[in-house]
């Protein structure tokens, strides 16, 4: 893979150069760029994308004209401007662009607007960048299409706005909020099981029912386009035509003068097909689209609500440096119960752990349950509740789904909880039922259901209440998910749940930053497992539990550490504070990106390299032995995306510094030792 220039490379160097919009001397075409991609829009005789370039590779991602986008009123599609006429859609000829025309049936381009990114909701500030606003209008109808390019990242966003400009009331039965005929990722004859799909990276902000981002995509999709004569496909079958559009609805009724805003989609074009690279660039985006989500901290799973054992929990927190704690399911906790003895009781835990600087929140579950029939979502197929996606759920647009958000923020308000671990969060269940408050029908169900729990996310965000959800609503306001494992895994001997751990941690960090992802450890037993599977009692079993806190810090991530207590004698406590202390210091890199270096496999080492080439500690390698006997390995770091070129300054485990020299490729040989069953941990300065 040729990279580019250490100095020009965007995943070590941010760019100088700013987003702008910029207007070609004859007024025909606005160019949005950045110094890594550039989006070309042409604006006469109608508005049309006719670029989607990769500024530092030269690679052009897009190879035929087609509309901005597509609304769906009253049920008639309808295209937002485009051009027509291309006689090849394989490429885009510069000396065609002259000879297309409007579609006579799109609505037509009116004008446009620059500005600058704005936040999507309160508390989400905005990458720095540019904003484009293209207008269009047809009869009854207006729409604006909006983008944002980001400075120094090369991505952009797009979403639209509908009106309703005429004098009677429509609805918006669909729409497609980006429709772009990019270039194939493979060009194959046969037909194929599986394909290659173009090198982008594509999500929205309506993402629901999985805890990866690739698994909450439900509108994201790469069709077939029938119109490329000329693709190689004989069955013209390849999908290479990206749609952003909602699986069902939204079926919105518009008053005349009202409006409604699609769903935000984020499109980034990779300069590389290598699976870490692109998964620091998708890691890069993360960062800069919701830095709520690189707030870390170290969590107890306190499992009751009994006030003298929470408070105890919350002082040894505070002594050995955690910095909240939740009280998990099974604790008692009741955020729906809002009687005044139950806010009170809670108020004061809150009260408590405050004055130990100590953020205190605690679990709720919503939709994987049933609540009865007048509630529970009915299915489209039978008519009846059940058949949802967890078995059960109440809809989110019944009397009692509207109910539950209030009474949780009543709770949250009252009380003071700085947390809320919000589980069975709305999975994309649809509701046929056509008498509940909050929705229509079946049309709408999904939409309206998607839009009252994200405003109770963004509500949550702006009261800097933080949400572990195991769904990917990061775009809206969460700040965790799991990092992905198998609960019952922990009943496993505490040996095996090590290396599954790192596993699942090596696993779960391609695309998630080390602070996106929740991980687990059960002091007390949990899924069974008896005595070979529990932590507990805790002084009995410190090589286990150092295990646990050198593997999820090492990494890190934040396990939710399940138990009643963090230490049970002065030798465990030394034990978690010394952990903490090492991973306080090194904070900042561990937070920053990882190098996947070898997975673990229990025969020999595995590790990870993480890089920060913005920090002063540019980089630390954490290797792990689970043999019983230590072993000696020469280990080649790769250190460019630490940003460290010639020579770099290391320290094994906090030792003596030493200078080392690196390869042509930036990259560091060091031979280590590592105890049996532990951790040697490598930190890189510049020289």
């Amino acid at each position: 893979m040729l990279l580019p220039p250490l100095d020009a490379d965007w995943l070590v160097r941010p760019p100088a150069i700013h987003a702008s919009v910029n207007v070609s001397a004859d007024r025909k075409t606005l160019t949005l760029e950045n110094g890594l991609i550039r989006r070309t829009i042409r604006i006469s005789p109608d508005a049309a994308t006719v670029e989607l370039d990769h500024l530092q590779t030269g690679e052009s991602f897009l190879r035929a004209v087609g509309p901005e986008a597509v609304v769906e009123i009253d049920g008639k599609p309808f295209s937002v401007g485009g051009l027509v006429g291309q006689p090849n859609r394989a490429f885009l000829k510069q000396e065609w662009l002259e000879k297309l025309t409007p579609d006579p049936d799109a609505l037509q381009f009116t004008g446009y607007a620059v500005g600058k990114t704005a936040p999507r909701f309160v508390g989400a500030p905005p990458p720095p960048g540019v904003s484009l606003a293209l207008n269009f209008a047809g009869p009854g109808v207006k729409t604006t299409v909006h983008y944002e390019l980001y400075d120094g990242l090369p991505a952009y966003s797009k979403w639209l706005t509908v009106t309703n400009s005429g004098e009677k009331p429509v609805k918006l039965t669909g729409f497609t909020a980006e429709r772009l005929s990019l270039v194939e990722g493979e060009s194959v004859v046969d037909t194929a099981e599986s394909w290659v799909l173009p090198n982008v990276t594509a999500f929205t902000d309506y993402a629901f029912g999985g805890m990866a981002q690739v698994h909450s995509n439900k509108t994201i999709h790469y069709e077939v386009e029938p119109e490329y004569e000329t693709q190689v496909n004989y069955e013209k079958k390849t999908p290479c035509r990206l749609e952003a559009r909602a699986p069902l609805g939204p079926d919105i009724a518009l008053a005349p003068g009202q409006s409604v805003e699609s769903f935000r989609v984020f499109l980034l074009l990779h300069d590389s097909t290598e699976r870490e690279r692109k998964g620091l660039a998708v890691r890069r985006l993360q960062r800069a689209l919701i830095p709520w989500a690189l707030d870390n901290p170290l969590i107890q799973h306190v499992t009751t609500s009994d006030p003298k054992v929470v408070k105890s929990a919350i002082d040894q927190c505070a002594e050995v440096g955690f910095e909240m704690v939740i009280l998990s399911f099974g604790s008692g906790l009741d955020m729906e119960d809002t009687s005044p003895a139950n806010l009170a009781k809670f108020k004061d835990l809150a009260d408590y752990a405050h004055s130990k600087n100590i953020r205190l929140g605690g679990y709720s579950l919503l939709a994987s349950r049933r609540i009865d029939d007048e509630t529970d979502v009915v299915n489209p197929k039978t008519g009846k509740t059940g058949g949802a996606i967890f078995g059960n759920s109440p809809c989110l647009g019944s009397a009692w789904g509207i109910g539950y958000f209030e009474r949780v923020k009543t709770f949250l308000t009252a009380t003071g909880f700085d947390v809320l671990e919000h589980d069975g969060s709305y999975p994309g269940d649809v509701c046929a039922s056509t008498v509940h408050p909050g929705h229509r029908g079946l049309a709408d169900s999904q939409w309206t259901q998607f839009l009252r729990i994200r405003e109770f996310y963004r509500w949550c965000r702006a009261q800097n209440i933080y949400l572990n959800v195991p769904d990917y609503y990061f775009l809206n306001g969460s700040n965790k998910t799991g990092m992905g494992y198998r609960e019952t895994n922990w009943s496993l001997p505490r040996s095996e749940q090590q290396i599954h751990a790192r596993q699942n941690l090596f696993d779960g960090t391609w695309e998630k930053t080390p602070s996106m992802g929740w991980m687990f450890v059960p002091l007390v037993q949990y899924h069974g497992g008896g005595d070979a599977a529990t932590i507990e009692p805790l002084k009995d079993h410190l090589p286990d539990y150092e295990r646990n806190l050198q593997n999820n810090l090492g990494y890190g991530a934040q396990a939710c550490w399940r138990g009643p207590r963090l230490f049970d004698s002065p030798q465990t406590k030394a034990l978690v504070k010394k952990w903490v202390a090492w991973y306080k210091l090194h904070r900042e890199v561990l937070e920053g990106d990882v190098l996947h270096l070898r997975r673990a496999d229990g025969r020999d080492w595995d590790g990870v390299l993480h890089v920060n080439p913005g920090g002063a500690e540019k980089a630390l390698a954490a290797l792990y032995n689970p043999l019983d006997e230590s072993i000696t390995r020469t280990i080649r770091l790769p250190l460019r995306y630490a940003g460290l070129t010639g020579k770099a300054r290391l320290s094994v485990n906090g030792g003596r510094a030493k200078i080392v020299s690196l390869d042509r490729e930036d990259s560091a040989t060091v031979t280590v030792t590592i105890p049996a069953g532990g951790m040697t941990w490598i930190a890189f300065t510049e020289k």
